[in-house]
């Protein structure tokens, strides 16, 4: 079969003059590498359209979809929020219902927003231990359903930002047995159902639409993703429709080649290259079983192997003191830091250094904090935040759609309480709202946002007048003005 990259090296060295975009014409200019430029072309002959795809695109996002067990995939160039923005617009008419996971991506409620959709949301459980969400199970689903039988399709995340699995084909029948379909947001499980060890994927599962980010699990480029469809649940032409809409309509080719490039690698070395991936996973966790006060969260049939969750537990250290001390002191930069755990993500294409070095730095700051050492004492002045989020927000709210719409005002974080959001408020990484506009905000919540912008964490949505007062600093955002 013939890969997009070799294709693109062909035409870069070939002597057809481009008297066509893009404008640097393939010739670099400064730091960057000229080889990217000489890649880099529009839809030119032979090169097929991704909105129209009948030759090497075409192909290959047949071949992608073979992989995955999908019907049909498109390749992605907008990442994963375009496939969700798109399978959430097609699934449901104008004004649909919508039941929805609380955790999902803030590229879910804008779909909901631009489509006017009513929302019932699913709550997972949270692991108090480690202060992360649980999966969803086909139970809760069931529930949901029965209480509201007008909801026309239903969307989960699996795995989680944290790698937490959920009964994806227990919860497609549930779903299917209503007549209705399934969407997974399966960013974070680009890799999984491509080698042995590994769950199967959502669409081996059963769901109707998938998205993946081929960039996030897998060797691709930022921004790279797919989107899979299954069944007769969902209008082909309609989700087309609306990847044209949010879909570049210049699609950029060396991450179309990247695309290709990952899944190419997938096929032809994936067998040994995700074997290797697992031990070497497996060595580490078992290596840090000594650790006395520091916690690691083991793969098992609910969570995801790769998502190296630490938490600190009663350390008397936060997540974010964590992530800083091994970001200062061992130079290893984590995913991401929240109260009560760092993560660290690993994938097939981690060295043995990458273990060794992870390794090594977690059982010297277990061993330090055990015995009661702290090389800051100001990074521990900050309270850990034990209730990582207050999911279950008040049940008084008002419609997405309309709130987004409302005037709004400023209001200082301690005056926010009993008002309605008139803005997102997430944590990014990973996007997930804490506060979505039209909700009634409860103390619990106003407490967990000044908590975190307490331990550094990055918290969107808000305003922070600087002070010389870390703890002091005056927090506000935007309330509905009514």
């Amino acid at each position: 079969m013939e890969h997009l990259y070799e294709k693109l090296l062909q035409n870069a060295r070939g002597d057809m003059y481009p008297y066509h975009m893009p404008g640097h014409k393939r010739h670099g200019w400064g730091e960057l590498p000229e080889e990217l430029y000489r890649i880099d072309i529009t839809e030119i002959e032979g090169f097929d359209n991704l909105h129209q795809p009948g030759g090497i695109l075409q192909t290959l996002q047949k071949a992608a979809s073979e992989i995955y067990g999908a019907e049909e995939t498109y390749y992605l160039v907008n990442g994963s929020t375009c496939g969700i923005l798109s399978a959430v617009s097609c699934a449901l008419p104008f004004a649909g219902h919508i039941l929805m996971a609380r955790n999902c991506h803030k590229s879910a409620y804008y779909a909901a927003y631009l489509r006017h959709l009513k929302i019932s949301y699913l709550y997972p459980q949270l692991l108090k231990e480690y202060g992360i969400l649980e999966g969803i199970t086909p139970a809760k689903v069931q529930e949901a359903m029965e209480r509201e039988p007008d909801i026309g399709a239903v969307l989960v995340v699996s795995p989680t930002y944290e790698g937490r699995i959920s009964d994806v084909a227990g919860i497609a029948r549930v779903v299917h047995g209503k007549g209705i379909p399934l969407i997974v947001d399966e960013a974070h499980g680009a890799h999984l159902g491509l080698a042995e060890g590994f769950p199967q994927n959502s669409c081996q599962a059963g769901a109707d639409l998938v998205i993946h980010s081929v960039h996030k699990t897998l060797p691709a480029l930022t921004q790279t993703a797919l989107l899979h469809v299954n069944g007769g649940r969902i209008d082909r032409e309609r989700l087309r429709r609306f990847l044209r809409i949010y879909q570049t309509s210049s699609p950029s080719y060396p991450l179309m080649a990247s695309i290709d490039n990952a899944l190419q690698y997938a096929a032809l070395e994936g067998r040994e290259a995700f074997k290797r991936f697992r031990l070497r996973y497996q060595k580490m966790l078992e290596a840090l079983a000594g650790c006395s006060v520091l916690r690691f969260l083991p793969p098992e049939e609910a969570q995801d192997v790769g998502k190296l969750l630490i938490g600190v537990g009663e350390a008397g250290i936060t997540g974010r003191q964590l992530y800083q001390i091994l970001l200062d002191r061992y130079h290893l930069q984590t995913e991401m830091a929240a109260g009560q755990f760092v993560l660290a993500m690993f994938t097939v294409n981690d060295t043995q250094e990458a273990y060794e070095r992870m390794t090594a730095a977690l059982v010297e700051i277990d061993a330090g904090l055990a015995a009661g050492q702290v090389a800051d004492k100001r990074r521990i002045e900050a309270p850990a935040c034990r209730d990582e989020v207050q999911w279950e927000l008040a049940q008084e709210s008002l419609a997405l759609d309309q709130a987004w719409e409302m005037e709004t005002e400023y209001v200082t974080l301690q005056a926010g309480e009993g008002r309605y959001a008139g803005e997102f408020i997430n944590l990014y990484p990973p996007g997930i709202p804490v506060a979505v506009p039209g909700e009634c905000l409860d103390g619990k919540t106003c407490h967990y946002i000044l908590q975190c912008v307490r331990q550094g964490l990055t918290v969107q949505g808000i305003h922070i007048e600087e002070s010389s007062d870390a703890l002091e600093r005056r927090i506000t955002f935007k309330v509905l003005k009514l």
